[in-house]
């Protein structure tokens, strides 16, 4: 079991309760708690199990937060929450099996397109569009993007936002609120596979979690509350935030190119 110092502790409790917070609203926050936690010594795959007791936690609550407000619809979402979920697990197994190094170096790029997409659509808007495909056929996708989540995770909250907009035609509201419950779908399917590897530091978790429940229930009510005044730049803020945290680690693949060029 990994020893941490108090102060080592505390500082990562408080990761938590801000990354709950810009994760209810754009998604992102494991750049904050996954990188905090391997800093502190905890090892890659531990970090990553660890990093999602806290964040289903958090989803967990921001999902709670909007459906109570009318923005998910779990009868119409059932089919993309089961995909999410066995795509997540499957995802979580193989990682404790393969390297996940390599999906760094798609993630800045993916990413970087993420942020072009807010940033310049002149379509997007707090109202429903016509949908592009039907939920079973949605339901793919979530899989991979859950698969995506179990097997490394950053910007898992960007992407389903962007395919509930780009694909289902959903508001910019509904479909953050409706990543929250894919996320949160996401987050206990690799979670469950974690904990049966062994693979959580559980004391340090709960703490985190707690703090993640804080921030994500104050998240959601601030995106409900300024809509996608708030939501649109501050995607946009976060996928290049994500890029950039991506690119400055040293063992990204496609850093290393940039230096080596």
């Amino acid at each position: 079991m990994v020893e941490l110092a108090a102060e080592t502790f505390l500082f990562l409790v408080a990761i938590a309760a801000i990354a709950g917070f810009i994760d209810a609203i754009a998604g992102g926050g494991g750049l904050l708690t996954l990188p905090a936690l391997l800093g502190a010594g905890v090892p890659p795959v531990m970090a990553l199990g660890t990093n999602k007791v806290q964040s289903s936690f958090g989803s967990a609550t921001a999902c709670y937060t909007f459906w109570r407000t009318g923005h998910i619809d779990l009868r119409r979402m059932a089919w993309p929450v089961a995909a999410s979920f066995g795509g997540s697990a499957l995802g979580g197994l193989v990682v404790q099996w393969i390297d996940p190094s390599f999906l760094a170096g798609l993630v800045p790029g993916l990413l970087i397109l993420i942020a072009l997409y807010f940033l310049l659509s002149p379509s997007m808007s707090e109202v429903d569009l016509r949908h592009r495909i039907e939920i079973p056929a949605y339901s793919a996708v979530a899989a991979v993007i859950g698969f995506y989540d179990g097997f490394f995770g950053p910007g898992t909250g960007s992407f389903f936002t962007i395919s509930l907009i780009s694909l289902l035609g959903f508001g910019l509201i509904r479909a953050t609120a409706n990543t929250k419950l894919l996320n949160f779908a996401s987050n206990i399917g690799a979670l469950v596979m974690m904990a049966a590897g062994g693979h959580i530091y559980w004391t340090l978790g709960l703490a985190m979690a707690g703090a993640s429940i804080v921030g994500g229930r104050l998240g959601s009510m601030t995106a409900i509350r300024f809509g996608g005044k708030l939501i649109r730049p501050l995607l946009v803020v976060m996928s290049v935030g994500m890029t950039i945290r991506l690119l400055a680690d040293p063992k990204n693949p496609v850093a290393q190119m940039l230096w080596a060029g």
